[in-house]
């Protein structure tokens, strides 16, 4: 299923992964070594493309604020510890960066000096025009809010082209995929089309804030070989959400 084919030729983007991404499926680990080092050959090859990189990690290998929520935590509390754990996989991608001479830093919405640099638009924003690799830890540094938020506020922040959304499938679809085999994915869709079929591709927050500052949305797996390289260098891999 598609519609217009929409131009990919991005300059300054946004690579959101989430927490669970990076765990190896099955493992005791909350973090597969082997799985980030991968993700930072990926950006690695990104990178010599001329692609100015931001990053936002998601939390849930660790901690899920609602689900501790739920269970009797306070709610700003329970938010506060998943912001923590941002923070943990931020550092881990840093140190895979590193390991691959890739110029990077991360920057934290919460203080700690001792590990992480505090986010500061105007420095970040210098960061990625140098193209230093900046990875936007610590969520948007208040709770009730979504690393899908972070990743869209942080991409209105820096005049980003676009948001690359890392997930477990292959697009967006039609009706959920794992529950209905004949769901047909979408090659592009419009921000309208989602609202009104009710697609859920990010928290209404987040996606209000890409439809309302023109922000592309690009989902795609992450598993496939490669797969985070192509999206970054503006190839056809995924679903394209877009103004129209």
């Amino acid at each position: 299923m598609s519609s217009c084919q929409q131009d990919r030729n991005f300059k300054r983007v946004i690579l959101k992964l989430s927490g669970e991404a990076l765990r190896e499926p099955g493992s005791q680990d909350n973090i597969s070594p082997e799985i980030v080092e991968r993700v930072a050959k990926e950006i690695k090859k990104a990178t010599n493309k001329d692609i100015e990189i931001g990053v936002v990690c998601g939390g849930g290998n660790f901690w899920r604020g609602a689900s501790a929520s739920a269970r009797g935590m306070d709610r700003a509390t329970a938010d506060y510890v998943g912001m923590m754990a941002t923070v943990m996989n931020a550092l881990a991608l840093q140190s895979a960066l590193e390991a691959e001479d890739v110029p990077c830093i991360v920057q934290s919405a919460i203080e700690m000096k001792n590990v992480a640099e505090p986010f500061i638009r105007r420095k970040a924003d210098r960061q990625l025009t140098a193209k230093t690799v900046v990875i936007f830890a610590a969520g948007t540094g208040s709770p009730f809010f979504s690393t899908d938020t972070t990743a869209a506020l942080r991409a209105s922040e820096m005049n980003a082209d676009a948001i690359m959304k890392a997930t477990m499938v292959d697009g967006v679809y039609c009706s959920d995929p794992k529950k209905n085999p004949k769901a047909v994915r979408y090659d592009t869709v419009k921000f309208s089309e989602c609202l009104s079929k009710n697609l859920m591709v990010m928290d209404s927050t987040a996606f209000t804030l890409c439809q309302d500052n023109d922000i592309p949305i690009i989902v795609f797996d992450i598993n496939g070989d490669g797969n985070i390289t192509k999206a970054l260098a503006g190839d056809d891999i995924g679903t394209l959400i877009h103004k129209g």
